[in-house]
């Protein structure tokens, strides 16, 4: 493909298409489609799909940058006065659907000061701030939640007519007549109309400025890049931004239960996923058919749902290496399907080497979190937490991650291992009591069990805990998606802090830096939970009042090996811990918190006596799936290389991601 070539050629190196699209039409198993440098204003949609032994490659030639976008240029701005412009474009313009149109809405959105639509503007390269009126374009103010304020004063707002669209917008002190002004008319880039296309490689290009849908779990998950319910696709080395929605989608498709309650009086949410689960089970969703997919590599910002979402289609898949920030920052709306990477049913996929920074949240992971692993990613300046998991039964396994903003761990599950981090903010721990959701045989799709969620069955081994600086270490309440710093709670007398008309099971709770959230919880010392005679847990309850866990079953949990530095707050279940009032770490911030600097101030005071090489099958089963924490292929995982590949001691292994026993160059300093 070459932006000389034509669509009648014969499509070959010497005799080049000019869209991407006509060798997507004709492109089969064993072919690569080399694009050469320029823009490309189409969505992609590939007619066919290769093979596991011969896949069909998409990639830029190598010669310059390759866009595919959702985005046409508008160049008839006319000025009205100030800096507010106009411009008018003729319907026929956009393809599928007219994004300014079609509002922004669907299962799990909230509502907000107003409804904005799917549609975007694009100065320069980035997407404007939608208003709710011209007035808000005539003088326009910054957006209360926008995390970078001045952006927010670039605002646009569309009226659609039968024949055109009109647009006002204020540039600030930017003249759309001499920079680059667009509109988004297409809703995807690189997706195919249908399913079952497997086994695509997507390569080395610019995909930016689309309009999917909003993607919440019960319906078809849309975005400006994906499978479409397909295996086996490869998108790497690719820069995904500019979206209202969805940057890469690997979730799922329409057929798999599509808002299927009536609307108003319709299931709750819950029971509607549910109900998707067992519809895709029914159908096609397996290892042999879905799902086992590489997201590797890529730049992904500027999305405001999601970087990478998946509902069911993102099992058995990895995701590494890539760069996400600036995802859900400008926060016009909100919803529960916001973060750097969202997936439901996330069976065996393989979380890595990532680094995501300056979003709403980073990683979500909610429900069937099992066989799942977070390693060695980095995660700094998100505004809620670092990483949530929501309603699993695990096993997931979380090992030398770097937890960093001022919020690490969003914890409504049960079934984690947490091996070698670094903590350095707080934590937040509640029973989930209310919801039942699946388990699944070890390695598949096939579900075993369902439960609810009284806590516990977590394990915490050989982390270090930093103190965030907040020397007010009493317990908050909030509520499920707050972030920090929280509001002033009303005072009560006999519970403290408490929030006027949220109902006590809605109610979670902050806990300082550490692991005193897990005091409440039995160890494996102590009777199982429901061994308790009506006294102890009388006497449990007396002693932690709200904080004691609603059910009786709560499961108990695995505290060893950790250190506590600098006024981090240690676990009653580990009594001989390392605490040290120094830090001995220090986490610093660039100027334009993009880059983290780590200093490792005094090594001797990590190191000393610690414990023993830990394998994973010491961290035992959970309770519920009755699984080891082990490794899609069934093998045992041990962690005998730090966070930067340096070799483990069997003996005195240093808590937290940095081995700095018999490591001869140890970095003390580094920028991530």
């Amino acid at each position: 493909m070459a932006k000389t070539g034509n669509d009648g050629a014969l499509g070959t190196k010497e005799q080049p298409f000019l869209t991407i699209s006509r060798a997507a039409q004709v492109a089969v198993a064993g072919d690569v489609v080399m694009v050469h440098a320029g823009v490309y204003r189409e969505w992609v949609s590939p007619a066919n799909g290769g093979t596991e032994d011969a896949r069909i490659v998409y990639r830029s030639a190598g010669d310059g940058e390759v866009v595919i976008t959702g985005a046409e240029e508008i160049k008839d701005w006319k000025n009205e006065g100030g800096q507010v412009w106009t411009a008018e474009v003729e319907n026929s313009i956009f393809t599928e659907r007219n994004p300014f149109k079609e509002e922004l809405a669907g299962d799990w959105v909230f509502p907000g000061k107003f409804v904005p639509h799917l549609g975007d503007v694009y100065l320069n390269d980035m997407p404007m701030y939608e208003a709710a009126s011209i007035e808000r374009v005539k003088e326009p103010k910054a957006w209360p939640d926008a995390k970078f304020a001045e952006e927010s004063k670039l605002v646009w707002y569309a009226e659609v007519g039968e024949e055109t669209t009109k647009f006002w917008a204020n540039f600030g002190d930017a003249n759309p007549e001499t920079e680059k002004i667009e509109i988004v008319v297409r809703p995807f880039c690189f997706w195919p109309e249908k399913t079952g296309r497997n086994y695509i490689t997507v390569k080395g290009f610019t995909i930016c400025k689309a309009a999917p849908k909003w993607a919440p779990p019960t319906t078809l998950q849309e975005g400006m890049v994906g499978p479409h319910w397909s295996k086996g696709w490869i998108i790497e080395e690719n820069e995904v931004y500019g979206t209202k929605c969805v940057g890469i989608s690997l979730g799922k498709d329409l057929d798999e239960g599509h808002g299927r309650g009536p609307k108003g009086k319709g299931k709750g949410g819950t029971q509607r996923e549910q109900e998707v689960i067992f519809h895709a089970l029914l159908g096609n969703w397996n290892k042999e058919n879905i799902g086992s997919h590489i997201v590797r590599n890529n730049i992904i910002h500027d999305c405001e749902q999601a970087g990478v979402v998946g509902h069911l289609g993102a099992a058995f898949s990895t995701i590494e290496g890539n760069t996400i920030y600036r995802i859900h920052h400008k926060m016009i709306i909100h919803g529960a399907e916001v973060a750097g990477i969202k997936l439901h049913a996330s069976l065996d996929t393989q979380i890595r080497n990532n680094k995501i920074y300056g979003c709403y949240r980073a990683v979500w992971l909610d429900w069937q979190a099992q066989g799942t692993r977070i390693s060695r990613n980095v995660f700094f300046d998100n505004k809620s937490e670092d990483f949530f998991v929501e309603v699993c039964h695990g096993p997931y396994l979380v090992d030398h991650n770097l937890f960093l903003s001022k919020m690490n761990f969003r914890n409504l599950a049960q079934g984690g291992a947490f091996v070698h981090n670094l903590f350095a903010g707080r934590m937040v721990l509640r029973e989930e009591l209310s919801r039942w959701t699946p388990y699944h045989f070890a390695h598949d799709t096939a579900v075993a069990g369902y439960n609810n969620f009284s806590g516990g069955d977590d394990r915490f081994v050989n982390n270090l805990f930093l103190f965030d600086g907040d020397e007010d270490s009493t317990v908050k309440p909030m509520t499920f998606f707050e972030h920090l710093p929280l509001p002033p709670r009303k005072p009560n007398k006999e519970k403290g802090q408490i929030m006027d008309g949220v109902p006590d099971d809605s109610v979670c709770y902050l806990y300082p830096s550490g692991l005193s959230a897990y005091d409440k919880y039995p160890d494996g010392t102590e009777k199982m939970p429901w061994e308790f005679t009506e006294e102890e847990r009388k006497e449990r309850k007396e002693k932690y009042g709200d904080l004691y866990p609603l059910g009786r079953w709560a499961i108990p949990v695995q505290i060893k090996g950790n250190a506590y530095f600098g006024g981090a707050v240690g676990s009653s279940h580990e009594p001989d811990a390392k605490v040290c009032d120094k830090a001995g770490i220090t986490v610093e911030l660039s100027e334009k918190k993009d880059k983290v600097t780590i200093c490792i101030e005094d090594a001797e005071l990590l190191g000393g006596e610690g414990s023993e090489l830990l394998s994973a099958d010491a961290l035992g089963q959970t309770y519920h799936a009755e699984m080891a924490y082990e490794n899609p292929d069934g093998s045992n995982i041990v962690f005998d290389t730090d966070f930067f590949g340096n070799k483990r001691p069997t003996g005195n292994v240093t808590p937290g991601p940095f081995e700095v026993m018999g490591v001869d160059a140890l970095i003390r300093k580094f920028e991530l």
